[in-house]
């Protein structure tokens, strides 16, 4: 197993964070690694996201949990229901990092989490910082928070340069979610 453990980060506002943070936990999962994925802002639908769906038939090593509501969450909507869903996730995210359970632990869309204050900086600071040496931590989505992109020893920001959304296409099912 992994002798030690870094801190990666995707963000940025193109295509992909997710889907990297994936396939890095497929990657893992093929040489016997234990991976958790806990996605903040993305509802329990367990029949919508493909990921869900192909964990619980293929992955017996990949743990998916959701919290949030069954939309998306940006500024202009956020409320009180989505705070608590993050710091249930939060809070499950924390116990998972400590328990040395998991070679891997990625927490998809917690830039956003943080961004909107529903996760503290420093909570996450803090996690990080007192991870076991040998977890592999990745936080994805948009606007990483700076002090988050200085501790991280890798961070790929995904920049578009075309989409096919400017064209009215929007999300479609096993490419998108």
């Amino acid at each position: 197993m992994l002798e030690h453990g870094y801190i990666q980060i995707y963000t940025g506002d193109g295509k992909g964070k997710t889907t990297a943070s994936l396939g890095l936990a497929l990657r893992a999962i093929g040489h016997g690694w234990k991976v958790l994925i806990l996605q903040f802002t993305k509802g329990d639908q367990a029949n919508y996201y493909g990921e869900i769906i192909s964990s619980s038939k293929l992955m017996p090593n990949l743990e998916v949990t959701q919290y949030g509501l069954d939309r998306v969450v940006y500024s202009h909507n956020v409320n009180m229901e989505d705070y608590k869903e993050a710091k249930k996730g939060w809070e499950h995210a924390k116990q998972a990092i400590k328990s040395n359970k998991y070679q891997m632990i990625i927490l998809d869309e917690i830039n956003i989490c943080a961004d909107l204050g529903m996760v503290k900086i420093s909570e996450i600071k803090e996690a990080l910082m007192n991870k076991p040496k040998n977890l592999e931590i990745v936080l994805t989505g948009r606007r990483a928070h700076p002090e988050l992109i200085s501790m991280a020893h890798l961070v790929t920001e995904m920049n578009p340069k075309k989409h096919y959304f400017d064209q009215g296409v929007m999300a479609r099912q096993g490419i998108e979610y």
